[in-house]
């Protein structure tokens, strides 16, 4: 009976071993990433189901969307063109690489 749970012990040691030695794949390590903004934003239920949807889809550099949040007046820019979806996203993110979300407002 010793030598079982001998056997058992040290095959779990060793599974564990190679697990901790393994370094997490993207999709892992985006995951945690996701989870991380989504807890730190405070989101809970669909809220937060529809944000690790769009988290993990993301691609690349925009796989953190907490990370650079919108301007305002970007997001008013492409609302007064009546922009929707992907134009509306286009439109901000060029608005943003532009500037003008920093630029000061005339008086």
């Amino acid at each position: 009976m010793k030598r079982i749970t001998l056997a058992i012990t040290l095959g779990v040691a060793t599974f564990a071993a190679q697990a901790a030695d393994k370094a997490p794949t993207a999709q892992q390590s985006k995951m945690t990433t996701c989870n991380k903004e989504a807890k730190a934003a405070d989101k809970k239920g669909d809220e937060r189901k529809a944000f690790m949807k769009e988290c993990l889809s993301a691609k690349g550099a925009d796989a953190a969307p907490a990370a650079a949040p919108a301007s305002p007046v970007c997001e008013k820019s492409a609302a007064d063109k009546k922009l929707h979806g992907a134009a509306a996203k286009s439109h901000i993110k060029k608005c943003m690489a532009d500037g003008a979300a920093t630029a000061p407002a005339a008086k």
